[in-house]
């Protein structure tokens, strides 16, 4: 346990009960259709992205895709055809340039019992404000600090915040310990042999609107990983400028003063509360 002051401990819980915002009255919602079985709420878009995709589709439609004044509605269909509409629809988007970031790599939309309906361009996620996954890995040691990256200022969201030890996207073919196996290897240097002691402590579901981005809906997948004293991170990838080993009261001070991601804050916040039980 370390020393933080009630009422910093009271500001973290007030931050970890507001992680999942409703998405904005005028964002238009976007739902799955399963037919006779009804439809399934699962992204939304923002009001300044609707008139080039109204005009678009008008202009050429895209199978299984439907967009009326008061909904988009995508067709459920075989797994690999949906994918291949919404690769469509990602792809009108970009040209448009409502997807910065652009990466070549794809997440899945996954349902509540596991399965995948399709995958798309990591990039249109937020776009859409489909629900997508992350994995985020709290590296602290005996002595009760904790590592935090400093994300590059050329990362295309929140460059120059800090981030903790690793974090980053499930992608469509990985599970989440996959994921943050890979993310602890490429962002801050952690070979298997330690990687292999991440201990699953939890999952926080994250919903919020983007500035000029869309909608913020992923599931965060939480571990701790216990590190020597002697270990320094080294990153790998180019994702990060620096890593940084404070106490977890400057950790709170800093998460206050907003120097963090806000994936990484609250992730960091419930750390934090959880060792000062």
């Amino acid at each position: 346990m370390t020393s933080l002051s009630t009422s910093t401990l009271a500001a973290l819980e007030e931050m970890l009960q507001n992680t999942a915002r409703s998405a904005p009255a005028d964002y238009l919602p976007i739902y799955l259709s399963r037919g006779a079985t009804g439809e399934q709420l699962i992204g939304h878009l923002n009001p300044e992205f609707i008139p080039y995709l109204q005009e678009s589709l008008q202009k050429e439609s895209i199978a299984l895709i439907a967009m009326g004044h008061d909904k988009l509605t995508i067709q459920l269909g075989k797994p690999r055809d949906l994918s291949n509409s919404l690769y469509q629809l990602a792809n009108r988007m970009r040209l448009g340039g409502f997807i910065p970031g652009w990466r070549n790599e794809d997440f899945a939309w996954v349902d509540l019992n596991g399965h995948k309906y399709f995958r798309m361009e990591r990039a249109a996620f937020r776009t859409f404000g489909f629900r997508s996954m992350a994995t985020h890995i709290n590296g602290y040691t005996h002595g009760n600090t904790i590592w935090l990256g400093r994300r590059s200022e050329t990362k295309p969201t929140d460059p120059g915040k800090l981030d903790n030890l690793a974090a980053g996207g499930i992608t469509a073919d990985e599970t989440p310990w996959v994921s943050a196996r890979r993310e602890l290897w490429e962002e801050a240097g952690v070979p298997e042999h330690i990687s292999d002691q991440i201990e699953p402590v939890g999952r926080i579901h994250m919903r919020r609107p983007s500035v000029d981005r869309g909608f913020h809906d992923e599931q965060l997948y939480i571990y701790d990983l216990e590190l020597s004293d002697n270990f320094v991170p080294t990153n790998h990838d180019g994702e990060v400028s620096g890593f940084i080993e404070i106490s977890l009261p400057e950790a709170a001070a800093r998460i206050l003063a907003d120097e963090f991601t806000s994936d990484a804050a609250f992730v960091t916040a419930d750390f934090i509360l959880r060792r000062n039980k």
